[in-house]
């Protein structure tokens, strides 16, 4: 409870919110969907002052700080059952330790300056938890014109009601509702929310392609929120494959975002070396003499079409651009060539841009011959439009294989999926069966009508390097034969069918007394 009588008070408004139904039901195990519900339902808390892009930074650094607190409190005293000595609980066998006078509850005893109290003790967290600087800290509670103390107390009394530690809420659990509200956000957010999020349906399609397996190094250089290398983890374990054998990193511009990301694998229970700042400028991975580190597999989906960057790759100092320069209206085969230096010599890469990348001419076609020429498209697929929360358009995924099997070589499978999806209200999403055919079709690597062709890269040449899948695949099939006299005997008809319908008019007119 909070302290002061005010504060008091409050609690007692906020509490009749909840039914004792709900409160016995918290104490149990939680599932997913029930999960997912009342932590979107904090929202509501913050409706009116406060920008819905911001929700984001109050309600997950909220729900974390939840669970950090929640998670040390089982943990503490499974450990004092065990050993009975208050000191080893308090230090020992703890991934996140909680400084004394910091758990969730220290927190809801203090009467005044909640704000503050909330940014000083997640501050005190950190400084033990250097892992967690940035993270957990980027938030500013004691901002007074977005978010009065009555809504600080409301949002920590309703976390309040649920216990998320893990007797209470699995890791996989927690993470997939962590997911659940960062999905929710970008659904609000509108077209800001494609700069932390991709589709989960286009990260399984990728992550399934690729195909990653235990040992392997996995890096997204414009990881966003995470959800790339989270689902590289689950991919493994609906393979029966052990994911902490699996080597994930990430590197990610916007603060906020990075955050968000180092938020998301933690809730995940998962191990991820995630990391902020340009990676055009300043790419963080490195091995021996400053070489870029190099990966089993590479994935991302970049902002699409940035500009400005034509400066910072031609200043480059890791010989990434081999290939040429990307013009400063569009840095996408500049995104293409980092991930290719990123790779290591049997490596493969999934991307996911704008079909533009696919057949503009330019600086950006004679990147395109060169990559062509080396043979080391592998695969293009064209994706349905509306699937991407920050554009309507249709977009793509470029397959590249540093080590294509023989039967591949000097060939590129064209897939056309832009037919096949769920439509929303205001969006479209690949179904299961959608993003099955399209891994099934990849594996196969064959034609298949109206869907896919297999081209040589003799023929990409003398289509001058054009990588548009519709140049490939006939996906409206041959042109319905026109019989023209049975078209005009038709016209004739539905003619003679409107002289009756005018006459029986006329004639129901003059019967009104009314001429046409």
């Amino acid at each position: 409870m909070f302290g002061s009588v005010r504060g008091t008070q409050q609690i007692k408004e906020v509490s009749t919110r909840y039914s004792m139904a709900q409160q016995k039901l918290f104490e149990e195990k939680i599932t997913l969907p029930e999960l997912e519900q009342y932590l979107w339902r904090a929202a509501d808390i913050l409706r009116g002052p406060i920008e819905v892009s911001e929700y984001k930074n109050y309600i997950l650094t909220l729900l974390f700080y939840k669970r950090l607190s929640d998670v040390y409190l089982e943990e503490y005293e499974e450990t004092l059952e065990k050993y009975k000595d208050k000191e080893i609980a308090k230090e020992k066998f703890h991934r996140f330790n909680i400084p004394e006078g910091c758990l969730w509850d220290d927190v809801r005893k203090i009467g005044a300056n909640i704000g503050e109290t909330i940014n000083k003790t997640l501050d005190n967290i950190t400084r033990v938890n250097p892992e967690l600087d940035g993270v957990l800290n980027r938030t500013d509670f004691n901002d007074k014109e977005k978010l009065t103390e009555d809504r600080i107390v409301k949002l920590m009394e309703h976390f309040s009601a649920i216990k998320l530690g893990n007797c209470n809420v699995e890791p996989d659990v927690l993470g997939q509702a962590y997911e659940y509200l960062i999905k929710q956000f970008a659904d609000t957010a509108g077209k800001k929310g494609g700069e932390f999020y991709t589709p989960k349906e286009v990260v399984r399609t990728m992550v399934k392609i690729l195909n990653p397996d235990e040992g392997y190094e996995i890096y997204d250089p414009a990881c966003g929120s995470g959800g790339m290398l989270v689902e590289s983890h689950y991919h493994l374990k609906s393979k029966n494959r052990d994911p902490r054998k699996l080597f994930l990193y990430g590197q990610e511009i916007n603060v906020l975002t990075w955050a968000i990301a180092k938020m998301n694998v933690i809730l995940h229970d998962m191990e991820a070396e995630i990391r902020q700042g340009d990676t055009f400028a300043n790419p963080i991975f490195l091995e021996g003499e400053g070489r870029l580190k190099r990966f089993d597999v590479v994935l991302a989906n970049p902002m699409w079409n940035q500009d400005g960057y034509k400066e910072a790759m031609e200043s480059d100092r890791f010989n990434r651009f081999i290939y040429g320069i990307a013009p400063n209206s569009s840095a996408d085969w500049g995104w293409i060539q980092h991930m290719l230096t990123s790779l290591k010599p049997d490596g493969r890469m999934g991307v996911v841009l704008d079909n533009g990348v696919l057949f503009r001419g330019g600086a950006e076609g004679k990147i395109r011959k060169k990559v062509v020429d080396d043979d080391l498209v592998e695969c293009i697929i064209a994706l349905p439009e509306k699937l991407f929360y920050n554009t309507g358009a249709p977009g793509c995924i470029l397959i590249l294989n540093k080590q294509k099997p023989e039967s591949r070589k000097d060939k590129v499978l064209f897939i056309y999926a832009g037919n096949e999806f769920e439509k929303l209200k205001n969006m479209n999403r690949l179904r299961d069966e959608d993003i099955e055919r399209i891994y099934n079709t990849y594996y196969e690597f064959k034609d298949v009508e109206r869907y896919a062709r297999v081209v040589s890269c003799d023929k990409i040449k003398e289509n001058d390097y054009n990588l548009s899948v519709t140049r490939y695949v006939d996906v409206f099939g041959e042109d319905e034969q026109v019989d023209a006299s049975e078209i005009l005997r038709e016209l004739k008809m539905l003619e003679q069918e409107s002289t009756k319908i005018d006459e029986k008019l006329d004639k129901y007119l003059r019967e009104l007394g009314y001429e046409r």
